[in-house]
């Protein structure tokens, strides 16, 4: 045999056995930075700190996760056109804060659009959840991961009691720069005044706005009793927070490192949905005695009415789409 000829055989010989040898080929590491912006110990946290360690422990440490909370790489209003253009990586972005990008989000910001946290879990975590996630990654590119914990944005007043709908005439209201939040201020007989979520502490402190609403845990993590004197159950706009993804991020990873990311924000959304279920009333209770908040529990019929006019006035403006996924989640209630 030519002496080329035994010098290939032998090469790949050599060749093969060592990948006998070699054991199975791991992925290369990859870094994920999550951002939010809120404390690191808020109820963002929770899911945040989760996933974290659920990506880390199911990845088999090739992807570590960076937490990045306060607004350390961006706000809410920035980050989803900033991971469209993949320069941030994955954020915590409340429902309201998305449709500016996202339009069709809006249906989730309807008042009283969920009749009660079951009905809104079983909207996002069944059918309609699954196939509004998979519309929007393919209209813009980012992955929504998780939805987030369910809970409702409570009112708050710093001085005028609300004790029915008549005592929201007039009040400077701070909402997002959120057509749906201003539009229900507004029907509530509120002056909305839309505001970027960081001036709101200043916006208290100094008097521009008479009150908001937030999730409970955020009233009291952010210590909006410290100006706020009134806490009004209105539980008229469902909320959640869901975790996103840019795509740029997501094709950094191989099939296994993204069943890792999927299982593990499934988990951590999971997880911080029972620890919220748990607090929720155990924070109102510390809102009105450790944070010297009042209580009010106004007749919500009248609201809801006004609500139901909202619901039916962006259902005929926004066309088929949005009216279908109103229909399907009126329908999940029955």
């Amino acid at each position: 045999m030519p002496k080329n000829r035994i010098r290939y055989f032998a090469k790949a010989l050599a060749t093969a056995t060592m990948l006998a040898f070699a054991g199975p080929v791991w992925a290369d590491d990859v870094e994920i930075n999550v951002g939010w912006e809120t404390p690191a110990d808020s109820k963002l946290g929770i899911l945040a700190v989760k996933f974290k360690e659920l990506v880390e422990e199911y990845s088999n440490g090739t992807v570590t996760v960076n937490l990045r909370c306060c607004g350390q790489i961006g706000s809410e209003e920035t980050a989803f056109s900033a991971m469209q253009l993949g320069t941030v990586d994955a954020f915590l972005i409340s429902s309201n804060n998305v449709s500016p990008n996202y339009p069709l989000m809006n249906v989730f910001v309807l008042p009283y659009i969920f009749q009660n946290p079951g009905h809104m879990a079983k909207v996002l975590e069944g059918d309609v959840g699954r196939k509004f996630a998979d519309r929007l990654q393919q209209e813009t590119g980012v992955h929504l991961l998780a939805y987030g914990g369910v809970f409702f944005r409570e009112a708050f007043t710093i001085d005028t009691p609300v004790e029915s709908i008549a005592d929201m005439k007039g009040l400077k209201y701070r909402v997002p720069q959120n057509r749906v939040m201003i539009e229900t201020a507004d029907a509530f007989g509120a002056q909305p005044v839309a505001l970027a979520w960081s001036e709101v502490p200043t916006a208290l402190q100094t008097g521009a706005i008479d009150g908001s609403d937030n999730g409970l845990a955020t009233i009291r993590d952010m210590k909006f009793y410290e100006f706020a004197n009134h806490l009004i159950r209105l539980d008229h706009i469902a909320a959640f927070v869901p975790l996103f993804m840019s795509d740029r991020t997501m094709q950094k990873l191989d099939d296994d490192q993204k069943e890792a990311v999927r299982r593990a924000a499934a988990e951590a959304s999971a997880h911080q949905s029972e620890i919220i279920r748990k607090e929720e009333e155990q924070t109102r209770q510390w809102l009105k005695e450790k944070g010297g908040m009042t209580l009010y529990s106004p007749d919500t019929a009248p609201f809801i009415e006004r609500a139901q006019a909202v619901q039916d006035q962006f259902a005929e403006e926004a066309g088929a789409d949005f009216q279908a996924l109103v229909e399907e989640i009126r329908a999940a209630a029955e």
